[in-house]
Parts: C-alpha cells; sequence; structure tokens
C-alpha cells in the first residue's frame, strides 16, 4: 500500500511541477507578449516620427516658396503704395488749383446750339 501512496504522492508531485512548468510559461508568453506589443508600439512610434518628419520637410519645401511668394507680393504691394502716396503729395497742388480754377473761372458764353426767339 505504502507502495501504491508512494506512486500516487509521486503522480500528484510531477502533476503538480508540469502545472507550475505550464504556470512559468504562460507568464513567460504573457512576458513575451508584453514585450513583443512594446517593441512594435515602439517602431511604430519611430516609423511615425520619421514620415512626420519627411512630410514636414515636404510640407517647408512647398509652403517655403509660398511664404516667399507672399513676401514678394507684400513688398510689392508696399512698393506701390509707397509710390501712389509720394505721387499723390507730389501733385495734389498742382491738382487742386486746376481744380478750383476750372469751378471758379467761368466765362460765359452762349451756347452753340441756341436760337434767339425771332
Amino acid at each position: 500500500m505504502t507502495s501504491q501512496s508512494q506512486g500516487i504522492q509521486q503522480l500528484l508531485q510531477a502533476e503538480k511541477r508540469a502545472k507550475d512548468k505550464l504556470e512559468e510559461a504562460k507568464k513567460r508568453k504573457g512576458k513575451r507578449l508584453k514585450q513583443a506589443k512594446e517593441e512594435a508600439t515602439a517602431e511604430i512610434d519611430h516609423y511615425r516620427l520619421q514620415r512626420e518628419k519627411e512630410f514636414r520637410n515636404k510640407e517647408t519645401n512647398v509652403m517655403g516658396s509660398q511664404g516667399n511668394l507672399s513676401a514678394k507680393i507684400e513688398e510689392q504691394t508696399t512698393e506701390a503704395i509707397r509710390n501712389l502716396t509720394s505721387s499723390y503729395h507730389r501733385n495734389m497742388e498742382s491738382m487742386m488749383k486746376k481744380l478750383l480754377s476750372t469751378i471758379f473761372d467761368i466765362s460765359p458764353e452762349v451756347h452753340p446750339n441756341f436760337r434767339p426767339a425771332v
């Protein structure tokens, strides 16, 4: 009987060791899955950063030329405003004199189509 109970004990111990090994394997598998997930996340983040950097470079290349274009347009507009302002100040007095002389210097004359009543 003792040999039988020793055999049962050995079987129970073997089953416990197998169960422990199985639990340990599950833990290792869980750790490995977690590690793989972290590695994949890190790789995805690295790839995303790389692509965003490429996008920003392309964007600055495209937008940079548009920025230069808008700066040129702004400069041309400022120059045109400056020219118009200087022209205004240069010609204002002479134009005012012409306008006032046209308004105040009236020479009455008969219109060529006027027919006196007979």
